[in-house]
This record gives structure tokens, sequence and C-alpha cells, in this order.
């Protein structure tokens, strides 16, 4: 599949000219402005380039690093699957890990519950060497 980078190209000045950041907090679920980007790096899709997050630190008001969610089901070391609804199994790309201005997200969806994201937090330090 051909990637529209210059798509991208116009929704990013859109949302970097949002000038408003929506407060956020760690561990919550937020579809975010992720784009079009270069070889295996996680995608957002649609006309507004969207893939669901979660916050794994906020660091202040303006920057958080995130990771990426799927719902392709996969298990290997840098993957986390878990739910946080009655119906949806999400996955974390842990290998896709990334800072992110707050201006990117778009609108919260969810939250990971306390436990399942200590578990989260548990399996990327436990990527570190």
């Amino acid at each position: 599949m051909k990637k529209d980078f210059q798509a991208w190209h116009k929704k990013k000045e859109q949302v970097n000219d949002v000038e408003k950041r929506p407060f956020f907090h760690e561990r919550e679920i937020w579809f975010c402005h992720l784009g079009a980007n270069v070889g295996f790096e996680q995608d957002g899709v649609g006309e507004d380039f969207q893939r669901p997050i979660v916050i794994i630190r906020k660091f202040n008001n303006d920057i958080c690093w995130v990771i990426p969610l799927s719902k392709t089901k996969k298990r290997n070391k840098y993957y986390f699957a878990f739910q946080f609804d009655a119906i949806t199994t999400s996955v974390a790309i842990l290998s896709q890990i990334r800072l992110l201005d707050a201006q990117r997200l778009s609108r919260r969806i969810g939250e990971m519950n306390k436990e399942e994201f200590r578990g989260l937090i548990n399996k990327i330090k436990a990527l570190l060497p």
C-alpha cells in the first residue's frame, strides 16, 4: 500500500496549529494523530491518520511517552495484550515507544487498569539492557 505523505503533511500542519493541548494522564488510551511514517514505523489510519495509543509517562502538560496499540494478536516479548473494556483486546507494540507532543492527542477513549499498567511497565523494563 502506497503511503500518502502529502496528505499527512497537510494534516500535520493542522495538528501543529492546535493551540490548546488536551489534559491527559498516564494509563489513558487516546486516539492520536500518528501520521504516515517511514518503513515499519506504526502509521495512523484514515483521513486523520489516527491510531490508539496508551500514555505510559507524562513529562509535563506538553509531552509524553506513548505506545501505539493494535488489535492484531501477537505473542512475543515486544507485545503486551490487555483489555480496557469488556469487548476490546488491545495489543501494545512495545518496540514502537515514542515521545509525542500532546497536540497530537485527538480524543480519550479509555484507561488501562492499574494492575495491567504495572504489567506493561514491567514488560518495558525487561526490554532494557
